[in-house]
């Protein structure tokens, strides 16, 4: 397949290192907001997967980006084996250029080069909007939708008055690392609680590991236990490795911490079946978040026997 598609109006190139650029421009059209200088870099640089800048950018005659579609290569582990897939990431259409079919097409042409590269098997994570594309028009299968849990401190957000002036913010950070610092170890990710659970997930080795650096992440630890966390619009908890009796314990000194942080919410994404979904419900009000979709390009992998937390979403 040609990785450069003319069509009338507009032309189609496979995304690259030479037009990552572009999706910057597009982001700021779309969003009305700029993203970090290398955050594009970083997110479709998935060389340890032997597979990177996976996607397709649609350029007008003017040679302005007008839309994306990209998924990011990772693996599946379900029992002892691993299986290449992708996560669909970003999918951005010029305002202007809406309801013309380009955000499907783009999909198409993205799943058909997984095919070519090995890629067995896409899943994602779309929002309200997109669902209908996906499901109707692309043909993908829903298994779940994550649980929300959003547990308030009672405390005012400190961080989002910090944001609103620039030598508040910089002196928030640097009070965030001195109150999280006889917790931090020097680890940039977890393992996949879901492992321990019987399920499959996503394989989180040391080369996914370094590549998921592009959000700013850290590891704590309480106790015996280690939380995969961030501090953005709260106190957001990726995953969790715990026994089920230090559950309550921990959950106390989260909040103790995001207390101290001055932190209104403490957040956490998962999948149903899981025990930290059971450890969770038991205690705190979940809401529907993400819904959980896939196509699968031939990798017979039992699609209900694979689980996420927030800490696999592209987002975190």
């Amino acid at each position: 397949m040609s990785d450069n598609i003319q069509k009338k109006g507009y032309h189609i190139e496979r995304l690259s290192k030479l037009n990552l650029n572009a999706l910057y421009k597009l982001y700021h059209v779309v969003y009305g907001r700029v993203n970090s200088v290398d955050h594009f870099e970083k997110k479709y640089d998935t060389a340890y997967t032997g597979v990177e800048c996976t996607g397709y950018v649609a350029f007008d005659e003017q040679k302005n980006p007008i839309a994306f579609y990209g998924v990011i290569p990772c693996f599946i582990r379900y029992g002892d084996q691993l299986y290449l897939a992708a996560q669909s990431a970003d999918t951005m259409t010029h305002p202007k250029y809406q309801f013309k079919g380009l955000f499907v097409q783009l999909a198409n042409l993205t799943f058909d080069l997984c095919r070519e590269e090995g890629i067995s098997l896409i899943f994602g994570f779309p929002n309200q909007n997109s669902l209908h594309g996906f499901l109707v028009r692309l043909k993908w299968q829903m298994t779940e939708t994550l649980d929300y849990y959003n547990i308030p401190t009672g405390m005012v957000s400190f961080e989002g008055m910090s944001k609103k002036v620039p030598f508040l913010k910089k002196a928030y950070e640097q009070y965030q690392q001195y109150i999280l610092k006889d917790y931090l170890i020097p680890t940039k990710g977890i393992e996949n609680s879901a492992f321990k659970d019987g399920f499959a997930g996503v394989n989180r080795n040391a080369h996914y590991l370094n590549y998921k650096t592009y959000h700013d992440t850290q590891v704590i630890k309480i106790g015996d236990a280690l939380l995969w966390i961030k501090i953005k619009n709260g106190f957001i908890i990726g995953d969790i490795n715990c026994r089920d009796e230090d559950f309550d314990s921990i959950m106390a000194e989260v909040k103790k911490i995001a207390l101290k942080l001055g932190l209104k919410q403490i957040q956490f994404h998962t999948s149903h079946q899981t025990r930290l979904s059971a450890l969770f419900s038991s205690r705190y009000d979940a809401d529907p978040s993400f819904y959980v979709l896939f196509k699968d390009l031939g990798s017979n992998i039992p699609l209900d026997k694979i689980k996420f937390t927030y800490a696999d979403v592209d987002t975190f």
